[in-house]
């Protein structure tokens, strides 16, 4: 009884850190130097807590169940939570990976980096070959229409692949690395709760 109690917890423990992931989606704002669709929000931090502290699928899970729960509102026919979940799910599985090789401080302080640079990487192809394409064929947004938004920015920009590279890349890199510091900040305190263990 007691083996399925700890099979048990981190599936209880993702449930509830997704549900808190999908209230943080809302909790969104605009960066000045970046286009208006393109919002700031730390959702992925209850997805980088459950994935060092029960493990690097736990952390994708969240990062599904938040973006599930906010296909209900969604304004963007999907696709918006889809990228979410890409992104989220990469900067999690990365993170959780380096840091279950060896639970340290420091190595904790490698894998937020790891994962921060990781996500804006994968985040270059897959808003170059998946998530624009959907957003201009299921929400007939024209190509221009996307790159007048950057271009009202930085005028120069003359392609789309080059607005990804300059606007979002470090755009998820850096908050990924908001995300890590606060959980750098709050994980020892939650830790033991998010594990089950006596406070």
């Amino acid at each position: 009884m007691e083996k399925k109690k700890i099979q048990l917890r981190p599936i209880v423990v993702s449930s509830i850190m997704g549900a808190l992931g999908a209230v943080f989606m809302f909790i969104e704002f605009s960066v000045p130097i970046m286009p208006e669709f393109i919002k700031f929000d730390i959702s992925e931090l209850p997805a980088l807590l459950t994935s060092f502290a029960c493990g690097p699928w736990y952390g994708v899970l969240v990062c599904l169940i938040k973006n599930l729960l906010h296909l209900f509102v969604t304004k963007t026919a999907g696709i918006g939570e889809l990228s979410n979940f890409l992104l989220g799910a990469v900067f999690a599985l990365l993170a959780g990976y380096i840091y279950k090789a060896k639970k340290t401080r420091k190595v904790a302080l490698i894998a937020s980096l790891v994962a921060s640079f990781g996500s804006a990487v994968f985040g270059l192809f897959t808003n170059y070959f998946l998530i624009y394409p959907m957003f201009m064929q299921v929400l007939g947004m024209p190509e221009e229409v996307l790159m007048g938004m950057y271009q009202k920015i930085m005028p120069s920009v003359e392609s789309l692949l080059a607005a990804i590279s300059i606007f979002n890349v470090p755009f998820t890199f850096v908050k990924g690395l908001i995300v890590s510091i606060i959980c750098f900040i709050i994980y020892k305190r939650l830790s033991p709760i998010l594990k089950g263990k006596k406070i």
